[in-house]
Formats: structure tokens, C-alpha cells, sequence
């Protein structure tokens, strides 16, 4: 297996993205993570660009590596500036790192309608910045900007800036598809060229513009580069960078590169993860190989055949990148989904008894009213333990009001009581809190905690709700997902009706009834 080096810049690039901000703190902990899941380089920022990438680098310093090699990144030299004149230049030494990525002109219509300068004046640019770059000891990378388009247009004066970086000295060129446009086919032939044209080794650095820029990178490797740069869950600027979550996986477990171990290409998913919840960014559940739905099955033929064998529409086994099997239950599904959950859950089901059949049938009706068992694992596990008799009725409700006042000083005050029957005997409270459903839940806690002090372990961790039918306006049917949480373990419920607190009744009742039973 020939070996594949690892460039990622999400500390860089991916914070170019909409939406995407971390804070010094954020980056030291991803750089972490990003050593263990096997990066040869980490692109922590542009020193010379701001104090907060300046004080990256030098908290970075501090950071015990066993993998990769911390590379800050900057440009080559400005026009007619000396290069120990030059600022940048001079923070790329500052910053205290053993290796930093230059970025220069390789199309001719940036040079001189970006730089406003000569196109031998750039030439000169890339060659003496490089050079006092490796004077200083540096391990320099050429990020040859808008490569493909400047070959494309004039690949004579994009061939020479790489070899006036090969004049330099420099270690990687980097090939840039900076505006995201380049189909494969192109991207293929031109890399094969240049590596026949040039001894120093070639990466690949690919945005999405065209949704291309996996693919641009996977045919490029095949087309002789031996550094990918990209960004974990593909953020960056405009639609992003390559992907390394996808990336990573295609070249080693399809096309036969060495990349990371196997022992690392196993936390894929919890690094992808990790970052989004650092960069507070709601994942896509379909994303490839580690998205939530990566590995998600929901068709009653599709579970069938899953059964006999998961390759039957696995295109690989889900832990091999650290995510997991998941067989969802809804009307689509047939009795090998339930089979297969019944399993999953450890539980004993008879999928011939009528019960388990009316239990089945249940679910359809529920999911016609709106009811999603995909995210509620909780309510399905009830259902099915309801199936095998298994239920015990914990408590059951009598009513419940919920009032609301709102007064000229202060907030709106919601109240809740609550009438309950808990082992014939009937129970009777009241409670506040900063909203209805707050209220709610603690006068339903305050309830059954003498009779039940193991609820005092669980809270409630996440509450969601979806509006079904918005062309009904304020009398749409709304459904509400309700995750809990304890020492242990989390689990998720739903309740769906047209009144929002209905709804959040039924999630509520459902996943305290779940703990205590799973108790």
C-alpha cells in the first residue's frame, strides 16, 4: 500500500466557512483530536493575519504530538518587497513551527489583476520566499493557487511557478482547485503531467464549488499525488473543502492507500462529531460513511436481506469508520424490521403472536398520525415490551391543567397541576416553572418522586418540535421529541397532537415511564 500524507486545514480554511468560529481554546482541543486520528499536518492559521492565530501557535507548542507536525500558513512575499522585509513572511518564522504551507499566484490573470504586478515579478515572488523560508529551516509546502485554471488558460506560466518552487528548494506542491470547478477528467490529466514534469512531490487541495471535490482528490491521488489537504465534514469557504471524512476512507479501504491505521480510521465518526459539537454545527444525518444515516436502514425488503447478509446493501461494515447499524421502524417497514430491533434491544418478541402483529399494525396507524419512531427509540422499546407484555403501568394520568399569567413587570408565570393515580392511590400536585412545559415536567417529577426517588437521576436533556403540516398554520399537528438523559445512558420519546403540551405529555409520561422500567 503506497502511503497517502494527511494535510488537514479545518483549524484554517475550515474556519473560513459560514458559520464556523472556533476560539483558541476549540483549536488546541481539535489538533488533539486530529493527531490521534493520524494527520501528518495540522494547519493551525495565518499568523501574520491575526493575534488570536498567533496565540494558537504558541499555546501549541505545548502540545504533546505523536502524529502530525503543526504547519501555519501564509503568502509568498508582497510585490517589490524585500522578503526579510516582508511581515508575513517574518510571522511564518515567529510562529515557532517546523513546517508552514506557502500560498502563491499560479494563474496569470490573478497576477495581474489580483497583484497588480508582472507575471517574472510573481516568479520571483514564489522562488525567494520559498528559498528564505528553507533558509530559516523550514519544511515549506507551495500551495499553488488557482492551479487548474491558470494551466487550463496558460499551463506555460503555470508550469513555471512550480518550477521556481522546485528552484527554491521547496518539499510538497500543492496543487489548488481554488474556485471549485474543475471536473475530474481535467483535474486527472493535469496532475498526471506535473508529476512527470516535476521531482518534488504533489498534493491536492480541492474545494466544492462543483460538489467535485472528493472525487477531484480520490483521481488525483490515482493520478500520482501523495498529499490530500482538506477539512473534517468538508467546512471552508463558500461550499467548502474536500472532505477527509470521505476522503480518508475511500483511499484506504477502495482505492488500497495507506493513510491512517485501521486502529484510526475507527474513531473517523467520533472526530467528525467532536468537531461539529465544538463549532456548534448541525450535522447532515445523511452525510457519507459517518453521518448518522450513514448506516441507517428503513425499507421492510432492505432489512429482509440485511439480515441474511448486511452486504447486501452495506457497501462496507459501518465500524470499520466508527459509526453503526441502525434499522428504523415506520410504515415502510415490514416484520424484519421489528425482528431486527427486537434483537437489537435484547428482547424476547414473538413476531407470530397477534399481539406482536396488533403492535405492528399500531405503529403504522401512529406513523400516518406523525408519529417517528426514528429518533424515539424510547417509545418503540415501550411498544414492543407492550407487545410482549413485559409493561408494567407505573402511573397513570387523571388530568392535568396548566395555567399562565402574565403580568405588567415580570414574565409570563405557567403553572401546572397534576392528577395521577400511582398504585391505586391518587396524587395530586402543583409547580411551576419558566414555561409550560418545564411546569409540566416538574409537577409530574414532584408526583412520582416519593414513589419513584430514582427520577431524581434523570433530566431532561433536549427538547425538539416539529411542525407537521404548515400549510395548517396554528392548527397544525406538532410533534415533539423528547431526549432524557441519567448516569448511564440517554434515550429519546415522542408524543404528536395539534396541542403542542399534548404532545409534550405524551414524550414526557413516555420517557419517565422508559427510565423507571429500564431501572
Amino acid at each position: 500500500m503506497e502511503k497517502v500524507y494527511l494535510y488537514d486545514t479545518t483549524l484554517r480554511d475550515g474556519t473560513q466557512g459560514e458559520g464556523v468560529s472556533l476560539s483558541v481554546e476549540d483549536k488546541l482541543k481539535i489538533a488533539l483530536k486530529l493527531d490521534k486520528l493520524g494527520a501528518n499536518y495540522i494547519e493551525g492559521g495565518w499568523p501574520g493575519s491575526n493575534p488570536k492565530d498567533m496565540e494558537f501557535f504558541n499555546r501549541a507548542k505545548d502540545l504533546e504530538l505523536e502524529n502530525a507536525v503543526i504547519t501555519a500558513f501564509g503568502s509568498t512575499r508582497r510585490p517589490n518587497v524585500k522578503v526579510d522585509e516582508d511581515n508575513n513572511l517574518k510571522a511564518l518564522v515567529e510562529a515557532g513551527v517546523k513546517a508552514c504551507a506557502l500560498v502563491g499566484k499560479s494563474w496569470d490573470f490573478h497576477v495581474e489583476a489580483a497583484l497588480n504586478t508582472t507575471l517574472e515579478e510573481n516568479l520571483d515572488m514564489i522562488y525567494s520566499s520559498i528559498k528564505y523560508l528553507k533558509e530559516k529551516g523550514l519544511e515549506v509546502i507551495f500551495d499553488a493557487e488557482h492551479f487548474f485554471d491558470g494551466y487550463q488558460k496558460n499551463p506555460q506560466y503555470a508550469m513555471k511557478t512550480l518550477e521556481a518552487a522546485q528552484r527554491a528548494g521547496v518539499d510538497w506542491i500543492a496543487l489548488c482547485d481554488t474556485n471549485g470547478g474543475t471536473l475530474p477528467h481535467t483535474i486527472q490529466d493535469i496532475i498526471s503531467t506535473v508529476v512527470e514534469e516535476i521531482d518534488v512531490p504533489v498534493g491536492i487541495h480541492a474545494h466544492n464549488d462543483g460538489d467535485m471535490a472528493v472525487a477531484n482528490t480520490v483521481i488525483a491521488v490515482e493520478a500520482g499525488a501523495r498529499q490530500v489537504q482538506g477539512t473534517i465534514n468538508g467546512f471552508g469557504e463558500r461550499c467548502g473543502n474536500a472532505n477527509l471524512c470521505s476522503i480518508i476512507p475511500n483511499l484506504q479501504l477502495k482505492g488500497n492507500y495507506q493513510v491512517v491505521t485501521l486502529e484510526q480510521l475507527g474513531m473517523l465518526t467520533e472526530v467528525s462529531r467532536y468537531v461539529n459539537e465544538i463549532a456548534n454545527v448541525v450535522p447532515p444525518t445523511n452525510q457519507p460513511f459517518v453521518g448518522y444515516s450513514a448506516f441507517a436502514h428503513k425499507g421492510g425488503i432492505h432489512v429482509s436481506a440485511l439480515l441474511k447478509n448486511p452486504k447486501t446493501y452495506e457497501h462496507l461494515e459501518p465500524e470499520l469508520v466508527g459509526n453503526k447499524r441502525r434499522v428504523l421502524v415506520s410504515e415502510l417497514s415490514g416484520y424484519s424490521n421489528l425482528r431486527y430491533k427486537a434483537e437489537e434491544l435484547n428482547l424476547d418478541v414473538d413476531l407470530d403472536a397477534p399481539e406482536t402483529k396488533k403492535v405492528i399494525q399500531e405503529i403504522k396507524e401512529l406513523e400516518h398520525q406523525g408519529y417517528q419512531f426514528e429518533g424515539a427509540e424510547g417509545s418503540l422499546e415501550l411498544l414492543l415490551m407492550k407487545a410482549k407484555g413485559e409493561i408494567d403501568e407505573l402511573f397513570k394520568l387523571v388530568s392535568f391543567k396548566i395555567m399562565l399569567e402574565k403580568q405588567s413587570d415580570n414574565g409570563i408565570i405557567s403553572e401546572a397541576i397534576v392528577k395521577l393515580e400511582v398504585n391505586g392511590e391518587i396524587v395530586h400536585t402543583a409547580a411551576e416553572g419558566n414555561g409550560p412545559v418545564n411546569a409540566l415536567d416538574n409537577a409530574l417529577r414532584k408526583s412520582l418522586e416519593q414513589f419513584y426517588p430514582q427520577l431524581a437521576q434523570m433530566y431532561l436533556a433536549d427538547y425538539k418540535v416539529r411542525v407537521l403540516e404548515e400549510k395548517d398554520g396554528t392548527e397544525a399537528k406538532v410533534r415533539v421529541l423528547i431526549e432524557t438523559k441519567d448516569k448511564h445512558r440517554n434515550w429519546s420519546t415522542v408524543g404528536v397532537s395539534a396541542n403542542i403540551i399534548e404532545a409534550s405529555w405524551q414524550a414526557l409520561a413516555d420517557s419517565m415511564k422508559y427510565g423507571l422500567l429500564k431501572k
